[in-house]
């Protein structure tokens, strides 16, 4: 068995510099997660905080779980998945905002 150690397949791992600015940036979108939901701004405090986290969710995926190395395979299916997962939040608010 022959084990591949050629440096082509690692995964690349982020500059320290780097992963500070995500952690500010990660600081920050908490800071305005927080701000809007002490805003109450009606129904699209929701919306707008999902959006945040979406964000936040995003800059772990890429930066702390590697997701820049990872197989197309694994991209696609992720892609799936939020997909998936947007069209059940979609249809949830649609629902819930059309009620008579």
């Amino acid at each position: 068995m022959h084990l591949n150690t050629s440096r082509e397949n690692a995964p690349r791992i982020a500059q320290p510099g780097t992963l500070v600015i995500v952690w500010a940036a990660l600081i920050g979108l908490l800071g305005l997660t927080i701000a809007v939901a002490k805003l109450h701004v009606t129904s699209w405090s929701v919306v707008l905080n999902l959006l945040i986290a979406t964000g936040k969710a995003a800059l772990v995926l890429v930066f702390f779980m590697h997701l820049r190395s990872e197989s197309r395979f694994v991209k696609v299916m992720l892609g799936v998945t939020v997909a998936a997962l947007t069209v059940i939040i979609i249809l949830t608010f649609s629902d819930v905002w059309f009620r008579r």
